[in-house]
């Protein structure tokens, strides 16, 4: 099987050479330029942080690479979509607000910023994929309608995904709020009757007429229900929730899923941030000490090569001593461990690459070449 390149770059620094510095000449040694950006509409998918996280990328990193593609004449935005949890970025108000709090703004990124599936997580598009778990994706619509994708993703660990890197910024980061109904859970949503004020909302905008308000409270009648999660992205009030959470291998392989749907017919482009590599994902309102130390920059065309080389890369760095994994671990050997599995140990993430190749998204299969 042919190996795909990925390139990588240490944290290492000089005079004449910082960091940012180092993410250009990585991108460009990578073949960023191979991409025709003239006039395309170029999404740069990367998640802003959810309020009280620190260990989201910081944004003068999206600064250079918008810098890198508007003078390759492309029309470029940040981006990202709404999340299926309540939250600072639940909607595209509080979501744009977090953004612009955590330095994703115009003022500093020198671009807009574009929430990708609308005021309410309801403006997607479905692409047809036919997949095994997911047949159409359902993905906001400005991450569809860009003519190129960019991801620039932070690498860290995930409570249910093992990991978080490329194919999930990619996958799950740009689906509406009912396509992370559709990834997270493995029936349809349900109504918390306390949260309910039977305001209505989610009847009038029904698509399948399966809510009814009953004894002032929503009903949801499941033989109309499809699961569409439009009522979980419009309830404001935390009423219409995710019902039975899926397996982490499932969730794996519906990411991986969405984001064929994302990359297929467009050309594409992935950076993966190996620092802050904090045990959680950057959703949660918090940051914990990171469980290795900052490590460095990788990107690639190819986002499973990408993912399964950072994952490497983290397997062979010593565990931060300041960690909770190292509390946990102390008194045992774990030179060479598979760090996410010690942190979240029923969290299956090879599954998900394993799927992404067979579907071909990418190789797990990859040849790594360090630049200076």
């Amino acid at each position: 099987m042919t190996k795909s390149k990925v390139y990588f770059t240490n944290l290492h620094t000089t005079p004449n050479c910082n960091l940012l510095d180092k993410l250009e000449k990585l991108v460009k040694r990578a073949g960023i330029e191979k991409i025709n950006f003239e006039n395309q509409f170029t999404a740069i998918k990367i998640h802003f942080g959810e309020p009280g996280n620190l260990a989201y990328i910081r944004p003068n990193y999206a600064t250079r690479m918008v810098k890198i593609l508007q003078k390759l004449g492309s029309k470029v935005f940040l981006t990202d979509a709404n999340t299926l949890y309540s939250g600072g970025r639940s909607n595209a108000v509080d979501h744009l607000q977090s953004a612009m709090e955590n330095g994703f703004n115009p003022m500093t990124t020198h671009c807009n910023v574009i929430i990708a599936d609308g005021v309410k997580g309801t403006e997607y598009r479905e692409i047809k994929i036919d997949g095994e778990y997911c047949k159409a994706p359902k993905i906001g619509s400005a991450i569809a309608d860009a003519d190129i994708f960019i991801s620039m993703n932070h690498f860290k660990g995930h409570e249910q995904a093992g990991f978080g890197g490329a194919l999930k910024n990619i996958g799950m980061g740009s689906a509406s709020i009912g396509g992370k109904l559709e990834m997270h859970s493995t029936s349809q949503p349900k109504i918390v009757k306390k949260n309910c004020v039977a305001c209505g909302v989610c009847v009038k905008y029904c698509a399948h007429s399966a809510i009814k308000i009953e004894n002032r409270c929503a009903e949801i009648n499941y033989e109309k229900c499809v699961g569409c999660g439009q009522c979980v992205a419009l309830c404001q009030y935390s009423a219409a929730v995710l019902s039975d959470w899926d397996t982490s291998e499932n969730l794996n392989c519906k990411i991986a899923e969405y984001a064929k749907a994302v990359l297929t017919g467009k050309p594409h482009f992935h950076v993966n941030f190996i620092m802050n590599v904090s045990p959680e994902c950057d959703c949660w309102n918090h940051n914990d000490v990171a469980i290795v130390s900052d490590i460095g920059m990788a990107a690639s065309f190819d986002p499973v090569a990408l993912d399964m080389a950072c994952v490497d890369l983290v397997k062979k760095a010593p565990i931060n001593a300041y960690s909770h994994l190292h509390e946990k671990h102390e008194h045992h050997d774990l030179a060479g461990s598979e760090k996410f599995k010690l942190i979240h140990p029923n969290a299956n993430w090879l599954a998900g690459l394993q799927h992404a190749e067979k579907i071909g998204v990418g190789t797990i299969q990859y040849e790594l070449e360090e630049i200076s």
